[in-house]
């Protein structure tokens, strides 16, 4: 390796003072951010919040200081189907409901995964890579799909929010520090000869962690009555189990939908289907597994599915070209590379393999519009809240959809006779730590 020595940094200087666009920044800088100043004015145009083919839906949620988002966005389709059959203009599925369970889950998940890593190395890096990761609100839409089919679902008012369910920072910290605490110890029993009061300890980790949860959260309804007002009529359903209210009256329609992802990587050929280990919350529920394909056909089985009047489930990175106040994600709408006069440009496949991009944040996508047949900009409905972007929801450019669109949900039928062959074919585990693996928030 070498070392900087101080006739580099004469030569660095010098040639920074040949730079003019550079001299003109630094003094800009000296009272503007950095993040401001790429905008490109003449693209403004094009990200215009007008559609060809919308569904129209219901104002947006707001998931507030937690990482609920998949789960939030889920129930936002679900939410459409119950308002239409019933007639209903505005209505919440119980979110909190929901992540009660998502938490107990993933607690129970993570304790009993520590069953395969009882004698390993301290610096095995799966374990360290579990331990450091412990659990958090992010997930996937499989592990929606496992929470709706053993929990069911309820209204909003069946089980409201808490501050700690809308704050979620402080409650996950104490989690995870009870689940090393587990690891810890049941390592030590297993190392000392203990093996056998491995499974006491398990009990009394998960006892006090439902306790933690239901003071947290609130104790989840085991039945409630569902009330809705349908064309000016208050109506009720009375006795309803959350199981019940999702098989009868959502409809059993989740096992329909499959996930599919464009993940553009020299590891992951495209029309192969794919999992990753020790990703997921409910054990014995569904499948983690994927279904990668090109950009262009994912973005056609998505348009099928809008395009019929069915929303989308959708997983991007959302930390790239935006601006929450508008509301807008356009990689065409800033120009880093002139103004900072160096390239910042990463092949998607880079981005994934290098640690620059992944799913962070999950939607759904309510409208697009075509010009000459073809997308150029989606609408988006968000969890951020009607504060954020336009009431609530966002719009992205197609071309911001083609870099940082990764994953998809798509009704089974949409899917070519080909796709549906490769969906049942055994998926590839990838490691836990695979960009593919990482939740959105």
């Amino acid at each position: 390796m070498k070392a900087l020595e101080f006739s580099d940094l004469k030569k660095l200087q010098k040639d920074y003072e040949q730079k003019p666009v550079q001299q003109a920044l630094r003094r800009v800088l000296l009272k503007n951010e950095l993040s401001n100043l790429f905008e490109k004015q003449e693209t403004k145009s094009q990200t215009t919040f007008r559609f060809s083919h919308e569904i129209k839906t219901m104002p947006v949620t707001h998931q507030k200081a937690s990482g609920r988002c998949w789960i939030y966005a889920g129930l936002n389709v679900l939410r459409e189907i119950i308002a239409k059959k019933y007639d209903i203009k505005e209505f919440e599925f119980s979110q909190n409901y929901t992540a009660f369970y998502d938490k107990l889950e993933k607690i129970n998940y993570f304790i009993q995964s520590m069953d395969d890593f009882l004698e390993v190395d301290q610096d095995d890096r799966t374990l360290q890579h579990l331990l450091k990761t412990g659990i958090q609100d992010g997930g996937q839409w499989d592990m929606f799909v496992s929470l709706i089919e053993k929990y069911g679902v309820v209204p909003k008012e069946a089980m409201v929010e808490t501050a700690s369910s809308s704050n979620t920072k402080f409650m996950n910290q104490i989690i995870n520090v009870k689940l090393r605490q587990y690891a810890s110890g049941a390592r030590r029993l297993y190392q000392s000869g203990k093996s056998n009061q491995i499974e006491a300890l398990k009990t009394k980790t998960i006892g006090e962690l439902y306790t933690f949860l239901s003071t947290n959260f609130g104790i989840p309804p085991q039945s409630f009555d569902f009330e809705y007002v349908s064309k000016d009529e208050l109506k009720v359903i009375k006795n309803l189990t959350p199981v019940q209210f999702y098989f009868d009256h959502v409809g059993n329609i989740l096992k329909d939908y499959v996930s599919v992802i464009h993940a553009p990587t020299h590891d992951k050929p495209y029309m192969k289907t794919y999992t990753v280990a020790y990703l997921g919350n409910v054990i014995g529920g569904r499948q983690i597994k994927y279904l990668n394909l090109e950009m262009h056909e994912l973005k056609s089985l998505v348009l099928k599915q809008l395009l019929n009047k069915e929303l989308v489930w959708f997983g991007s990175d959302v930390a790239r070209f935006g601006d929450r106040t508008l509301g807008v994600w356009d990689d065409q709408s800033y120009d880093l590379d002139q103004m900072l006069e160096m390239s910042l440009e990463l092949s998607k496949s880079d981005e994934l393999d290098y640690a620059q991009g992944s799913m962070n944040h999950a939607m759904v996508i309510t409208a697009v519009n075509l010009e000459d047949g073809k997308p150029n900009r989606w609408k988006i409905e968000n969890s951020w809240g009607d504060q954020a972007g336009n009431k609530g929801y966002f719009l992205s450019s197609d071309t911001w959809f083609d870099r940082y669109v990764y994953q998809a949900v798509i009704h089974i039928d949409y899917l070519s006779d080909q796709q549906k062959a490769v969906w049942k074919e055994e998926p590839k585990i990838l490691k836990p730590w695979d960009p593919m693996g990482s939740l959105a928030k």
